[in-house]
This record gives C-alpha cells, structure tokens and sequence, in this order.
C-alpha cells in the first residue's frame, strides 16, 4: 500500500468580510501518496490558491484536519508551521522569487541556512540540487544572467534541495515561453518517475494533461479527481 504523504479532513477556510463570513473552501476532504503527479486546476476563485496555502501550511483552515506526514499540523504555532515548511515541503513560484544579488549557488543553499547546515554542506547540497536540474555550468551565475528557464530551474533546485516530502508548484510555467515550458515538464516528470511527489497548480490543460492525477475545484469544492493511464491519455479511473 503507498505512503500516504498528506490528508485532508473535513477542511473548511473563510474569511470575515465585514460583518459578512466569505467561504472559499467546503468540507473539503483529500488524500495524496507518495509518489502522487497532481494537478490542481479550476476557475479563478474555485478556492486553488486558498488550497495550495493550507497545503503549504502557509495558511490554517478554519476547521477541520490537515495530516502531513501523519502529524496533525492544522492547530500548529507560526514557528511550529515554519520549521514544517522548512523541512517537509518544496516550494516553486511563478515569479521565481530569486534573490537577485545571489548566485545560483548561494539561491540554492540559502534555505538550508534555516536548518542549521554548516557553509560547507549547505554548497555541496546545493551544487549537487543544481546538477540535478541541468545546471551544473551555472552555479556562480547570478538571476540576471540567466534566462527564464534557467531561473525557474534554479527554483526547482532550491525546492528540491532540502529533499522535502512534497513539491507543491504554483503556475511554474506561466513565465515561460512553449519550449521552455516543455523542457520544465519534463524536469517534473523526471521527478516523478524518481519518486518525488508533485502538485502542480494551473489554469492550463495542456499542463494538467501531463500531470498522472488531475483535480478540480470549483466554488470550494472538488468537482473530479481522476488518475489518468498516461500522460496526457485517456482517463483510467475515476476516484
């Protein structure tokens, strides 16, 4: 049986607006393994964004269950949230967010500063995080000297570096122009096939079409979860 990597039970997220209660998330349940390729896909306000921010424990439900790792981190402190994400979870963002007077080395090796890594491992990590991407002749290149593409990677190995439970991707492609775009799927999916798990927000199909499982939000709620047979094949089943 996989390893289940995170569940969600029961989770239900508002905001106060005024003296009027907004909710953005319904009892919502989920379940993601280990070695799970997800895409995460709706309309805009479907409750994507609200989503991946709890996943990331980056926010906290309003009710209800959120068990990473079989630890139950919904009523966890900022600090408690903060060494989670540290270690369990890989984050990957459309604008990059690269620090721009650091190179690709010290980008890399910068999180590993928060675990408490010693100067030298935290650049062995991440020079090998960087040769892992294809990025090995770029280590002393600094975000402005690099292209999109080679930015984004840079991301990846930064994400990857600490070897999290979870790589959760917003939009990862939606700076990059087509080619360069195939090129980072096909990073993920390398990924994936090495074990890693995977969610991937998007408002584009055709990058949810190369994710195994594709999940639906609307208005709160999921809509579909289906696994698909291949890439960008039929659908094998509906969960």
């Amino acid at each position: 049986m996989s390893e289940m990597v995170l569940s969600l039970r029961n989770i239900v997220k508002h905001y106060a607006l005024g003296l009027e209660k907004l909710t953005v998330l319904h009892d919502l349940n989920l379940d993601i393994q280990r070695n799970d390729f997800v895409a995460l896909t709706g309309p805009s306000g479907s409750g994507k964004s609200t989503l991946m921010n709890i996943l990331g424990c980056l926010d906290k439900p309003s009710s209800g269950e959120y068990f990473l790792g079989g630890r139950d981190v919904s009523q966890l402190s900022e600090d408690e949230l903060s060494a989670v994400r540290n270690r369990r979870i890989g984050f990957i963002f459309q604008s990059f967010n690269l620090l721009p007077r650091h190179s690709a080395l010290d980008n890399v090796a910068h999180p590993l500063i928060f675990r408490g890594e010693k100067l030298q491992q935290r650049r062995a990590m991440a020079r090998q995080a960087l040769e892992d991407v294809g990025l090995g002749d770029r280590v002393d290149h600094y975000p402005n000297q690099l292209s999109g593409g080679q930015k984004q990677r840079v991301a990846v190995a930064r994400a990857l570096v600490g070897q999290p439970d979870i790589l959760l991707a917003d939009e990862p492609t939606g700076n990059l122009d087509s080619k360069t775009t195939e090129t980072m799927m096909q990073l993920f999916e390398n990924l994936h096939h090495q074990g890693q798990t995977l969610v991937i927000v998007s408002h584009e199909s055709d990058i949810a079409a190369r994710c195994k499982r594709q999940i639906i939000l609307r208005d709160g709620v999921i809509e579909s979860d289906t696994n698909q047979a291949t890439h960008g094949g039929a659908l094998a089943h509906e969960l």
